[in-house]
Order: C-alpha cells, then structure tokens, then sequence
C-alpha cells in the first residue's frame, strides 16, 4: 500500500507521496544531491488506515532528490496615486526548488 505524508518547509506544508515532485521555497542544495526533510506532520496509508499523526511531529525523516533551482513567473506589482500622476511598478521573482520524493 501506498503510503502518503504531509511535510513542512519554507512556512507551508505540502502532501506528498513517493515519486511525487513538489516545488517549494528555495533551499541551499545542489541540483542531483539529496536532502531529508525532518518535519513530517502525518504519516498514512493512502486508504487513511494505519495513521501517524505528529505532535508537533513524528521524529521521521523523509528523503528527497533536487531536481532543479529555479525562478517563478514574474508578479508585478505597481502603486498608483489619483490626481498626482504618481505610479510606480516594478517586478518579483521567487526563487523556488523542485524537488522529487524518494522514500517515505
């Protein structure tokens, strides 16, 4: 049975499941080296049987391949002033991390 797991990084949680590729916040790692996230919040069966639910967290670690560090779409952001002829608008672009899931 496949198993299925709720991690925590970069201040968001994210599902994942073995073989699943997720793109998160950027990390300080190399592109093809691998890393262990140690904030797993759950850990279940895909049918919700067998659950491991963390307080705050299980004390499991999950491994994990870097793919590729990468950027975001651009998201501009613009301020406007009425009736001064004021505006302002310039660009954002985040840096995030793919990485693939190996083992849970």
């Amino acid at each position: 049975m496949a198993k299925i797991a709720v991690i925590q990084t970069g201040g968001k949680q994210y599902p994942v499941k073995e073989g699943s590729k997720i793109t998160i916040e950027k990390l300080d790692a190399e592109v093809g080296s691998e890393i262990k996230f140690d904030n797993v919040l759950l850990i279940a069966d895909e049918d919700g049987s067998a659950l491991d639910l963390g307080n705050p967290n299980t004390g499991k670690t999950i491994v994990a391949k870097v793919l590729e560090q990468k950027r975001s779409r651009k998201i501009r952001v613009g301020k406007f002033q009425n009736k001064t002829r004021h505006h302002k608008v310039h660009g954002h672009r985040q840096h995030q991390t793919v990485v693939e899931i190996q083992s849970i």
